[in-house]
């Protein structure tokens, strides 16, 4: 039995009462019940309406069994686009082969910004399609498939390239260095994979470097990312004298001979030099798979060898059933291996009937998900993952799950009902378009001329289903921006471009200083957006100092009691409420950190004027009284007041609430937090004294120090308001030969006399200091 890919966490509400939930469905206790839900109260049981079941027709089947929908994601730097530039070649999508950073300054094909080729790195995740005529490891029979390929940036600072690409496919690449291993990023990517349940096989590309070591790196991801793994492949050669690999499924020796090794040679005669490793790894893959598939744990039990048939039909179970990746070995810059990597995508990641995605029904708030159905003839579910500004105007990259999707047909918004037509429908090659008449469910394409936001749902408008949009995460750096000289329209144009493409970039007015401030995951994003605003909109800006996202919270629980009366002729304004705030910690439940709850009773304040208490209480949290940032984990109570039939209003509730905020907010001892990033550097082992000694400099907490050959990793936790300009100051203490990344981890409490310069330098920004 395939176990179904289930919703992330975020998202759990949406499968309360359902097969799918892991969770009992939550029941506040002691009475409590969140205002805004108040109103929404139904039970699921009452609704008695079911949603069609559609099933796939013979024409579906076939084509659905032949269709993947690939990401190919790692840490920095691991050959993502190097090995999908191969696999394109292979498939016959490109007629040459271009390197990152080759002589030619092509650049890759799937690099196609200009800042891309320059920098050598991904920006973008860009889409692509291609056919390959794949070997069966069960048949051994030639069969075409068709598959859609997300190649996405290794930086953290751009991982929403990653999270929208992963929400949407079926199946993933995890390209792993056979010298560096599982890495920083390599982790955040294997959690975006878990978040939406996506089937992965993983590559350990350049293994013809020294010190490649892919038995420490399928090690690694048994142990860091918590995953069953095991080789399908044995290297034949090592490091410069890689040859081939070993299929330990199959038991043949794969050579990649011909130009640019287009031509794949398969032998049965095994190399003599690797038969008993081979025999070993094939031992070691059985004993992994006996582990996690019944099957194979009941032969092993029984003292019989699986057949190569069962070791492929395991393989495949368990992968598709998220408990197991098969690992395999290559250099995609030296064309080895990648032919048997494109053979194992098709065997062994799940096809789009295979993942079970839902939709909630907004007509029914309180309804179970409905599963969809990636069926021709059903109704179009269709979900907008990326937008991107193009030539011809908005271009809305979107997979289609139900139904399918015509050129000049009309669709329906699920969040703003608006009715649109599509006027034109493409397939993406990286920045090429080929026009469609009309796709299929399962499949990725891109539309011209429909205005919506990223994460919205599309339908045919005789269904009112809507997906859930993909997680986000909150900024953590921010800058003072100005254009240089007089301010002209392309300045705002291309912040709202930018913030309409990225959620994780966004822009506001400071309300004091009254300057720009854009706000993203790090100093390269928004370095890269202040050069792209210069190149594409001919606008130079300058920048401030960054800014560190900070941010405020309690530590301890403090009761209020406030009356807001207000009387200037004719009506007045009153409003008395009466309860207690308290820290809080995430719950999962609702998938944040701060809450308001109601426990009035007998109607001592009106039930239409809780939603304006609760708004009071969300808007005070948005900038606290000690150093002007947003306030977390906070929970506001609300156990009674009091009303007047003629003064009260939701404007005098709503001030109320936030003026008992206030008052109280020094009683419940607030503290400053601050973003802590966990820092990996990898640099010559010479150097490793000097690169401790500069975290540590930098308030930096050493977790784990590895040397191995030549070099060594250092990961470190280190407050980001101190990791400014520390990529010249590693480059000084390494001669250049050092490199970091970082992402971000939690927020922590700022050290006392942090605390006290942050909140004085607040003060001296207010008004009345000012005066």
């Amino acid at each position: 039995m395939q176990v179904p890919r289930r919703v992330p966490t975020p998202w759990s509400w949406a499968l309360k009462g359902t097969r799918l939930s892991r969770t009992c469905l939550h029941v506040p206790c002691m009475g409590r019940r969140a205002a805004s839900a108040a109103a929404m109260a139904r039970k699921a049981s009452d609704l008695s309406s079911e949603s069609p079941k559609y099933e796939l027709s013979e024409a579906d089947m076939k084509r659905i069994n032949f269709q993947r929908n690939i990401g190919v994601s790692a840490h920095i730097d691991s050959g993502k686009t190097t090995l999908t530039e191969r696999i394109l070649y292979y498939t016959g999508r490109i007629r040459e082969i271009h390197e990152v950073r080759g002589r030619d300054a092509v650049g890759a094909k799937m690099d196609s910004m200009e800042l891309e080729r320059e920098k050598g790195i991904t920006i973008q995740s860009a889409a692509t399609f291609c056919d390959w005529n794949s070997s069966s490891p069960i048949t051994g029979d030639k069969e075409k498939y068709a598959i859609n390929i997300i190649d996405t940036p290794g930086h953290v600072d751009f991982t929403i390239e990653v999270e929208r690409a992963l929400r949407v496919l079926d199946g993933a690449i995890l390209v792993l260095c056979a010298v560096a291993g599982v890495q920083s990023q390599t982790t955040t990517v294997d959690r975006q994979m878990r978040r939406y349940n996506v089937p992965r096989i993983s590559f350990i590309n350049k293994m013809d470097r020294p010190g490649a070591n892919p038995w420490r790196v399928i090690n690694q991801i048994r142990t860091k990312l918590k995953i069953a793994a095991a080789a399908v492949h044995v290297p034949i050669g090592v490091e410069d004298e890689l040859r081939g690999v070993v299929d330990l499924v199959r038991w043949k020796a794969v050579y990649n001979e011909g130009e640019k090794g287009i031509d794949v040679v398969e032998s049965d005669e095994i190399p003599a030099d690797v038969m008993e490793l081979a025999k070993e790894k094939r031992a070691e893959l059985i004993e992994q798979l006996a582990e996690i598939d019944e099957e194979i744990g009941d032969l092993i039990l029984c003292d019989e060898m699986p057949t190569n048939v069962q070791i492929a039909e395991a393989i495949r179970r368990a992968t598709v059933g998220l408990k197991f990746s098969p690992v395999f070995l290559g250099s995609a810059i030296k064309n080895t291996a990648v032919q048997p990597l494109l053979d194992g995508v098709c065997s062994y990641l799940a096809n789009p009937a295979e993942s079970t995605v839902t939709a909630h029904d907004t007509t029914q708030p309180a309804a179970p998900p409905i599963p969809l159905t990636p069926a021709a003839e059903a109704p179009l579910v269709a979900l907008a993952f990326k937008l991107e500004e193009g030539r011809f105007g908005q271009l809305t990259y979107m997979r289609v799950y139900q139904g399918t999707l015509k050129k000049g047909s009309h669709v329906f918004n699920a969040r703003t009902d608006k009715k649109v037509k599509v006027p034109r429908l493409v397939r993406m090659h990286s920045n090429e378009m080929e026009d469609i008449d009309s796709i299929g469910p399962g499949e990725i394409c891109a539309v011209f001329g429909v205005e919506c936001s990223s994460g919205d749902t599309f339908t045919d408008g005789t269904t009112s289903f809507s997906m859930t949009s993909m997680y986000v995460p909150e900024p953590v750096i921010s800058l003072a921006i100005k254009p240089i000289g007089q301010e002209t329209p392309n300045f705002s144009r291309a912040l709202g471009r930018f913030q309409k493409e990225d959620p994780t970039f966004k822009v506001h007015i400071d309300s004091e200083s009254k300057e720009t401030i854009i706000s993203g995951m790090g100093e390269l994003h928004l370095e890269i957006y202040v050069e792209r605003m210069r190149r594409e909109y001919n606008v130079a800006c300058t920048t401030g100092k960054p800014r560190v996202a900070y941010r405020e919270t309690i530590t301890q629980r403090a009761d209020f009691h406030f009356t807001h009366k207000k009387q200037t002729g004719g009506a007045g304004q009153f409003a008395r409420v009466i309860g207690y705030v308290e820290p809080m910690v995430f719950d999962p439940e609702i998938g944040r950190d701060t809450q308001f709850e109601s426990l009035i009773m007998g109607g001592a304040i009106p039930s239409n004027y809780i939603p304006a208490c609760e708004k009071g209480f969300f808007e005070a949290l948005g900038k606290g009284t000690l150093s002007g940032n947003p306030i977390v984990g906070c929970r506001m109570v609300l156990q009674d007041g009091s009303y007047h039939v003629v003064d009260s209003s939701e404007l005098a509730f709503r001030i109320a609430t936030i003026s008992a905020f206030r008052e109280i907010y020094t009683q419940t001892r607030p503290i400053i937090l601050e973003p802590i990033m966990t820092v990996e550097v990898i640099a010559p082992s010479e150097f490793q004294s000097a690169v401790i000694g500069s975290l540590n400099q930098r308030r930096g907490t050493i977790l784990d120090s590895e040397v191995r050959d030549e070099e060594f990793v250092c990961t470190a936790e280190v407050p980001l308001n101190d990791m400014f300009g520390y990529s010249s100051q590693l480059r000084g203490v390494t001669q250049g030969k050092g490199e970091f990344s970082m992402e971000y981890k939690t927020h922590l409490p700022v050290l006392p006399n942090v605390q006290k310069e942050l909140a004085e330098a607040y003060r001296k920004t207010l008004p009345q200091a000012k005066k």
